[in-house]
């Protein structure tokens, strides 16, 4: 006990001394020392190159202040452009464009998606990864910076999630490691990964499957949100598919008995999974939708489509609700004298977080520290809070506890797991809306065009590549963070829940 006192003791001395000597950063780095991990990037090398880290990373941090407003047109039209999974084509190709401007060699075409990208600078190793996504959803088109819903074309897409600051803070990260390495000569190679279809679960998934992801050290993601934090909890194995099933037409009145409904079919396999989510564990999610069900109600319908997902909080139990749900379209089939066929759109597994390379994100968020928001802006979200019935606390203004979650905590699914199974990875928050602002509405779609969510964009891309600073100087972490992901990994091997030789989809030009 008394060592590892005096060993905490240490190490806030060493942070305080590194504090005195390059004492202009904003945010709390002293926090740092309380998280007793030896992964802590200011502890596993000397002072003299933790300073040097320090040094580089003031100047990574300056390079996206002055190039802040590059990056904030960039987020802005791809807000405009605001298109869905699989049709990012304007959008990925600005964003290529930006880092090919900024000397990156550009490659379209990855996983066999037109509109996915890698885009590479520099040679050897460690290798780091970075994500980045830019696809809209549909329905959700809204007026920027607005705190009522008005959607500028009702019906039309857009970015409910922030990924056009996703994308965009991805970038202007690489390419402010990119000038870092450049100017003082440092070895080693930056990857952004341009990924389209994230909300459908998609992209990434294509990509995991054909290798994209190999010869990484490690891969470093993150997400719009209302908080800031590095958090370590999981998400929720997926699979994503359509049931078609196929009947007879005839008349509903005149002589139905000729008739074999494959809208009967839909809803006999509804009430049968209905009926199974009594027998599931409580970890699982089932929900569905009805595409297709007949085009009017005097015409037996012989075309019924239905989508599912099916979540679970990993491979295994995913994989054994999902048999179940099959023996049930099975059953409606025999019911009705219907025909089906299966369709597979996509499945992913829960995220494998890496604890290495989250601390190094948790301490980088620290150093780079919070958006700073003027009174204004802290009331246009206490306005938009209103507005949703929730409580008024405007924009977060703290940085989470970093500790393991005491419970499985699922939720949402994301294909950026993939790529966990495959690589170190770890992701991190940055608040670009306002806290209890519902996912996937109209008030994130207005924050990620406004200036709230411009800041958390530019304080992600410092998060970034302070995290990838420290990992291409300071090789013992890239070690730590291997050893760790091959003890999780120990006998897996990933196995790509889209079917071998399914090509993907290609989505229109709009």
């Amino acid at each position: 006990m008394f060592l590892e006192r005096k060993m905490s003791i240490y190490k806030l001395f060493s942070i305080l001394m590194l504090v005195f000597l390059l004492g202009d950063f904003n945010g709390s780095i002293i926090e740092a020392a309380n998280v007793k991990s030896k992964s802590n990037p200011l502890v596993l090398v000397s002072k003299g190159k933790a300073k040097r880290i320090l040094k580089f990373k003031k100047e990574a941090f300056q390079q996206i202040d002055q190039f802040s407003e590059e990056l904030i047109r960039t987020a802005r039209q791809i807000w405009e452009f605001a298109e869905i999974a699989m049709e990012e084509y304007k959008s990925s190709k600005l964003l290529a464009q930006l880092l090919k401007d900024n000397g990156f060699n550009v490659e379209f075409g990855a996983g066999g998606l037109p509109v996915a990208f890698v885009a590479t600078y520099g040679q050897g190793r460690p290798v780091i990864g970075i994500l980045g996504e830019f696809d809209a959803l549909p329905g959700l088109s809204q007026k920027a910076d607005s705190v009522t819903q008005e959607p500028i074309t009702r019906g039309e897409p857009g970015h409910g999630c922030g990924h056009n600051l996703f994308g965009t803070a991805s970038a202007g990260a690489a390419i402010a490691i990119k000038t870092i390495m450049q100017q003082h000569k440092l070895k080693g190679t930056i990857k952004f990964f341009g990924c389209p279809a994230e909300e459908t679960v998609e992209g990434k998934t294509y990509m995991a499957r054909d290798g994209v992801f190999s010869g990484l050290d490690v891969c470093l993601d993150w997400h719009p949100s209302s908080k800031n934090q590095v958090s370590l909890k999981t998400s929720n194995a997926l699979n994503s598919f359509e049931v078609i099933f196929f009947g007879k037409t005839s008349h509903a009145a005149g002589d139905p008995w000729n008739g074999r409904s494959a809208l009967d079919a839909v809803e006999l396999m509804n009430h049968g999974v209905n009926c199974l989510r009594e027998h599931v564990p409580p970890t699982v999610r089932i929900h569905y939708v009805i595409p297709e069900a007949g085009k009017a109600p005097n015409v037996v319908p012989d075309y019924a489509k239905v989508w599912y997902y099916v979540r679970g909080k990993d491979r295994q139990e995913v994989e054994e609700v999902y048999a179940r749900v099959l023996k049930i379209t099975e059953g409606a089939v025999l019911m009705t004298e219907t025909s089906h066929r299966i369709h597979v759109i996509t499945g992913v597994y829960n995220y494998l977080k890496n604890k290495v390379v989250a601390t190094v994100l948790h301490h980088n968020l620290q150093l780079v520290g919070l958006p700073s928001f003027t009174p204004e802006e802290q009331e246009f979200a206490r306005q938009l809070q209103r507005n949703f019935g929730k409580k008024e606390e405007g924009m977060s203004t703290v940085i989470e506890p970093f500790s393991e979650p005491k419970e499985y905590i699922g939720g949402g699914s994301t294909d950026a797991a993939d790529v966990s199974w495959l690589v170190p990875t770890a992701s991190f928050n940055v608040a670009c809306w306002p806290l209890h602002t519902p996912g996937h509405s109209w008030g994130v779609v207005s924050c990620s065009g406004s200036p709230v969510g411009f800041k958390g964009m530019v304080t992600a891309a410092k998060v970034f590549s302070g995290a990838a600073i420290d990992f291409l100087l300071n090789p013992k972490l890239i070690q730590e963070a291997q050893k760790e992901f091959k003890e999780k990994t120990k006998d897996f091997v990933y196995k790509c829940a889209i079917p071998e030789n399914q090509k993907p989809r290609i989505g229109d030009k709009r």
